[in-house]
């Protein structure tokens, strides 16, 4: 299993949100070095989990190089997007779109790209985060929305951004909700893709895969405690998670290899997974159930 760790939205927001976590509202607050040291560990931890995330794009380029076709009613239709006008709906369903962009985008469907592009737009400037997607950005995603080397680029300094100005507004949890909402979607999109794929090994692989990265999602939901809109969004995921408890992963570290004109890393790991039918008919029902009602 090759996973590339690069600036994409999940790693960028959630370690830049991780390391901005301590920041408090005005006034000084003492921390003892003990729990210093504590809240430093569990800072590391997120970001080296979430560097490892991949991204709604590789999974997207994974299950197209599968060979399976692509599949626009597996999409949250951005016919849905005027109805979301709570700050949860809106951060939860600006990273679904932005899985559904990807997944166009590897399929090379321009003019769907363009439609999920704008409502991201339109969700960004809900939040409050309209310098995020510049007119120079939106551009230059409009005349690369092909080039999906160079669209994972401007994806990642729209969310870089995005990160910068939330974190600057003590909005830090609103990077995890949005990091949810893109993983529930590509998690959602695999799901459906390998009930109707008949060459779905490698995606069912990655599903099994997912059971690390989603324990470490919720370990970064729980970084919240006091956030009233996480707390339905850590219950979805827990419910998820309960659902992996006898997927088995075992996974074999390989060698690191660097890009310095790409600034790519790639870990080029060998893992192989365990997950029964009746796991991946259970998972892939409740992950349905969760992604119905975070659009509807």
């Amino acid at each position: 299993m090759k996973i590339t760790i690069y600036s994409t939205f999940a790693a960028l927001l959630a370690a830049g949100f991780v390391l901005s976590s301590c920041g408090n509202k005005g006034g000084s607050v003492e921390i003892s070095a003990a729990d210093s040291a504590a809240l430093n560990q569990s800072k590391e931890k997120a970001v080296k989990v979430f560097f490892a995330v991949p991204s709604p794009l590789e999974m997207a380029n994974m299950i197209k190089q599968t060979g399976a076709k692509f599949t626009k009613s597996v999409l949250n239709p951005v016919a849905n997007a005027p109805r979301y006008s709570s700050s949860l709906t809106q951060a939860l369903n600006l990273g679904i779109y932005t899985a559904d962009l990807s997944y166009c985008s590897s399929f090379d469907q321009t003019q769907e790209s363009m439609q999920y592009m704008g409502t991201c737009k339109k969700l960004a400037d809900a939040l409050g985060v309209t310098g995020a997607l510049s007119e120079t950005i939106i551009n230059r995603l409009e005349k690369n929305v092909n080039n999906k080397d160079t669209l994972l680029d401007l994806v990642a300094e729209m969310y870089a951004t995005t990160d910068s100005y939330l974190r600057e507004n003590e909005r830090a949890s609103t990077t995890a909700i949005i990091v949810a909402g893109g993983w529930v979607e590509a998690l959602y999109i695999s799901t459906q893709i390998a009930n109707t794929s008949k060459n779905n090994t490698a995606i069912i692989q990655r599903i099994a895969e997912q059971k690390d990265v989603l324990n470490n999602l919720v370990k970064l939901l729980e970084s919240y405690p006091s956030d009233q809109e996480i707390t339905p969004v850590l219950a979805d995921m827990k419910s998820i998670e309960s659902l992996y408890a006898n997927v088995t992963i075992n996974t074999e570290a390989g060698e690191v290899k660097h890009d310095e004109a790409s600034q790519v890393t790639v870990v080029d790991d060998k893992s192989t997974s365990s997950i029964s039918p009746e796991q991946l008919a259970a998972i892939t029902k409740k992950v349905s159930e969760i992604r119905s009602t975070y659009i509807k």
